[in-house]
């Protein structure tokens, strides 16, 4: 019933900038809560649709959907000539489900019990992959820095773009492989026991699922060009860069549900469920959305390269990888673990801050 009645704040930044032509930043703010709650509309329905498919399809649907709100949103300000706010959202979004999302859940989960536990097997490879981002997302920087300042070849504008490609393709052929280990040849090893709890309810009928999808993709791109338009005239208002709007703000639109559910399943004390969510959330964002934006760049006429320019951005993501991998190495936390992962997230935003 609550999710019903907030689907009455989606209109209001359409009729702001339409109907009642207010400044930018009320429509930002607007824009900014229709996507959060349309994002997990959409999350919802794709999950529903997988219930009709088996589990590799419905990883698959899951995969190709489940961030579709944020990969809108990451288009729409490319569009616009923005690709430091684009990698800025990327940074945010990987920070903030791995750091904020489950520092938050475990916390959560753990202060009312001494620890909680998880399966080993199934954090170790998600955070091995956490390690890979890492890499993926360094290599075109120094690829970029060595070109200019060591070896001053020219042409490197293009080298960046072509090898951005590559790396782009060859992330999602390895996530793809990832499906493929965990969803069907690997299915028992890294079966978990909350799976048989999610599928309690009926699942939607498939024109539900179809009828949703559809109608809050269209919503949530028509909030997403208006966030777009309004997002430097917002900033300004704020007195706030728009570097650091795309880390905070536009980076937790699309994750937000995921931080809720995350949360949810901790107090349940289901913590294998809670690092699928926070963590695949997090590689969901590099291994998957942020190839697509550099392929789709391509396609709209706004090249985006994944050459990070800014040090902060690339070691926000490194020290996120590197903590997950600590915490999720005992197959267990506690509720100061928690506390660890927020205070990494918060000294990370005053970083953005003040940059």
């Amino acid at each position: 019933m609550i999710r019903l009645a907030l689907l009455a704040l989606v209109p209001i930044a359409p009729l702001l900038h339409y109907a009642l032509g207010l400044p930018p930043i009320w429509v930002f703010v607007a824009g900014i809560a229709g996507v959060g709650i349309l994002a997990d509309w959409i999350r919802s329905a794709t999950e529903q649709l997988a219930e009709h498919t088996g589990p590799a399809i419905g990883g698959l649907l899951t995969i190709s959907l489940g961030s579709l709100a944020e990969l809108l949103l990451a288009l729409f300000v490319l569009a616009r000539g923005q690709a430091e706010v684009v990698h800025a959202q990327i940074t945010g979004s990987i920070i903030g489900t791995s750091l904020l999302g489950l520092g938050l859940a475990i916390v959560a989960g753990g202060v009312s019990r001494d620890r909680q536990t998880f399966n080993r097997a199934r954090a170790g490879q998600l955070s091995s992959m956490l390690i890979l981002i890492v890499i993926a997302l360094l290599l075109p920087a120094v690829f970029d820095y060595t070109s200019r300042s060591v070896a001053h070849s020219p042409g490197v504008a293009g080298r960046d773009e072509a090898l951005s490609l590559a790396v782009s393709v060859l992330l999602l052929l390895i996530y793809g492989g990832n499906l493929v280990y965990t969803l069907i040849t690997h299915r028992d090893v890294f079966a978990r026991g909350e799976e048989a709890e999610r599928a309690a309810g009926k699942p939607w009928p498939l024109w539900l699922c179809f009828g949703v999808l559809a109608g809050a993709t269209v919503a949530a791109a028509l909030e997403s060009e208006l966030i777009s338009d309004a997002l430097v005239d917002a900033a300004a208002s704020l007195h706030l860069s728009t570097v650091f709007l795309g880390v905070i703000v536009l980076a937790l639109v699309g994750t937000i549900a995921d931080l809720f559910s995350a949360v949810w399943f901790a107090r349940q004390d289901r913590m294998g469920l809670v690092m699928s969510i926070c963590i695949g959330s997090a590689i969901q964002i590099a291994l998957v959305v942020a190839p697509l934006l550099v392929i789709l760049s391509w396609l709209i006429g706004s090249p985006m390269t994944l050459v990070f320019r800014s040090p902060l951005d690339l070691f926000a993501i490194a020290s996120a990888a590197f903590i997950v991998n600590v915490i999720a190495g005992d197959g267990e936390t506690t509720w100061f673990e928690g506390v660890l992962l927020i205070g990494v997230y918060v000294a990370l935003g005053i970083a953005f801050f003040f940059a």
